[in-house]
This record gives structure tokens, C-alpha cells and sequence, in this order.
């Protein structure tokens, strides 16, 4: 079972998720929040795989509340699910942490699936959140002076790919390598960069300016 932690200020919405989340299953929701400060106290006490993590609140919004539940307890994922899905809202919440990012028009499907992704170690965006990023991406050309950690341009290349969403496959293709060159290059700057998947690369690509 994965154990989830609601966090909303809206009493309606934070409810209802919650009786959501109880009817899909491998989900136990182990707690719910108002505001980003009792959500920090929730995931120290219950120690939660996943925060489903509402942006805007009062006193501690979600990015920092994510950026704190990153800090502190590394091994529990942030799914953020709110309203926003301008690029402001969505750059501060992958910099803050977050592995997946849902509107609130999100289906239980959609849901369950950006839980269960978190916990495989990938990322997950909403649709069309997903191709703003990999448009922001393509058209954002990566340095190849003052690139950080020893990234060569060509790893660079491969990093700005997979924040992306592309598949070895994919990168080996836009780059005119095989796909045993793409592996090597993601073990490389893996190990530069000290990440151990794609969505830590990608979190990792937004909080050093390489995308976004």
C-alpha cells in the first residue's frame, strides 16, 4: 500500500480527496492537511511514500512546504495538485521538488497513475503541462560554457532531453547516437550530477537553470 497525505486548504477539496484516494486501491491515506506548516508535522509523525500537495495556501504555501518535505524527509515524493498551471507556478514547484504536477481537473485514474509513477522514481505531469515543458525546453538552447558539475555539452544535451520526457530511444534518435551511447552519457552525468533516475535529472535540470 502507498501511503498518501492530503494537503488543501479548502475543506471541500480536501475531503473529497481524501474520500477519492479510499476507494482506489493499493492508497491508504494516512493524514490530512490545511496548510503547509500541519503538513510538515503530518509527514514527520506518519512518514507518508507521497504528499498530494495543494499550491496556494495561507502562512506556508506548497512550494516551500515541498521544498521543506524534500529537505527533510527525502524518501516521501510530492504530487502537486491545484489549480495553477501557469509556468510560474509550475518551474517553482519542479524547483522546489515535486515529481508530479496535476490540475484539479485531474481524473482519479490520472491521480492514482502520478502516485504510482512517484514511487517508481519517475516523473508525471499533466498533459498539457507536459508538452509547455517540452516546448520550454526545445527552444531553450543549453549553454555549452559554465555548465555545472563537469557537465560535458553533449550530457547536457542528453539532460535537457530527458527533462523533456524523451525515451533513450527518442534522445538516441534527435541526437544521431545509439542507444548504448545515450545509456553511457546517463550514467555519467548521473553519477556527476549525483542523482539516481530521470525524475531526480529533471528536478535537477530546473533547480540549476539548465531548462526552464
Amino acid at each position: 500500500m502507498t501511503r498518501v497525505i492530503v494537503v488543501d486548504d479548502q475543506t471541500v477539496v480536501r475531503e473529497g480527496l481524501v474520500l477519492l484516494l479510499q476507494l482506489l486501491p493499493d492508497i491508504q491515506v494516512v493524514g490530512a492537511a490545511a496548510g503547509g506548516e500541519e503538513a510538515l508535522r503530518l509527514v514527520a509523525t506518519e512518514r507518508p511514500d507521497v504528499v498530494l500537495m495543494d499550491l496556494r495556501m495561507p502562512k506556508m504555501d506548497g512550494v516551500e512546504a515541498t521544498k521543506r518535505v524534500r529537505a527533510e524527509h527525502p524518501d516521501t515524493q510530492v504530487v502537486v495538485l491545484t489549480t495553477y498551471s501557469d509556468d510560474e507556478s509550475v518551474f517553482a514547484a519542479l524547483r522546489a521538488g515535486a515529481r508530479g504536477y496535476l490540475t484539479k481537473d485531474a481524473r482519479a485514474g490520472e491521480i492514482a497513475e502520478a502516485i504510482a509513477a512517484v514511487q517508481r522514481g519517475e516523473a508525471q505531469f499533466d498533459p498539457a503541462i507536459q508538452r509547455r515543458l517540452a516546448e520550454t525546453v526545445t527552444s531553450r538552447a543549453v549553454s555549452t560554457e559554465g555548465l555545472p558539475d563537469g557537465l560535458t555539452p553533449r550530457e547536457a544535451d542528453v539532460l535537457r532531453l530527458i527533462a523533456e520526457g524523451r525515451s533513450n530511444t527518442e534522445i538516441a534518435g534527435q541526437l544521431v547516437i545509439t542507444e548504448a551511447t545515450v545509456k553511457t552519457h546517463i550514467n555519467n552525468l548521473f553519477a556527476k550530477i549525483g542523482v539516481r533516475d530521470r525524475a531526480q535529472a529533471v528536478t535537477y535540470a530546473f533547480r540549476r537553470g539548465l531548462v526552464g
